[in-house]
């Protein structure tokens, strides 16, 4: 079977959700996780709440891994058999994708920043840990906004 433009697009769509907020996750992961590696040298007994903030910014991964899955769930291609996608509504996945794939980036990394100075707060005050982890989680907010938008629009296209 020959793919078609629509089904390409549909595809590249999944792509981008699952690359960007892929990338996103993974820096911010990395810088959050640089932090933690400095704090825990200088206060090893806090290393375990440190980990609750390296995680947060690898949420957004997850939340482009999961527009994806639903673009091969739409499309058929987890069913075996990809279904015909018309021009218009490949380029309608792609606009779906686009709201968790860049605001999942973009929102992974400043979580990351966010996630390093609670860490760093962590270290000098572990009691204050739980606030540390309430600030990262607010800059969640805006990519769970993206994903619940990258959802809808993913499902209002077939």
């Amino acid at each position: 079977m020959e793919l078609q433009l629509g089904q390409f697009l549909a595809l590249l769509g999944a792509a981008i959700a699952v690359i960007l907020s892929g990338i996103g996750s993974s820096r911010g992961v990395g810088l959050a996780g640089e932090t933690a590696a400095g704090v825990a040298t200088e206060h090893p007994e806090v290393t375990g709440k440190l980990l609750v903030l390296q995680l947060l910014p690898a949420t957004q991964g997850i939340y482009g891994f999961l527009i994806g899955v639903m673009v091969l769930i739409n499309t058929g291609v987890l069913g075996g058999k990809m279904v015909d996608v018309t021009l218009l509504q490949g380029l309608k996945f792609i606009a779906a994708c686009l709201p968790v794939g860049v605001v999942g980036w973009y929102s992974a990394i400043q979580q990351a920043k966010v996630s390093a100075a609670g860490m760093l707060m962590t270290g000098q005050k572990p009691e204050m840990s739980g606030r540390g982890v309430t600030m990262a989680v607010m800059v969640e907010t805006y990519a769970v906004f993206a994903l619940l938008i990258s959802f809808l629009m993913v499902n209002s296209v077939m």
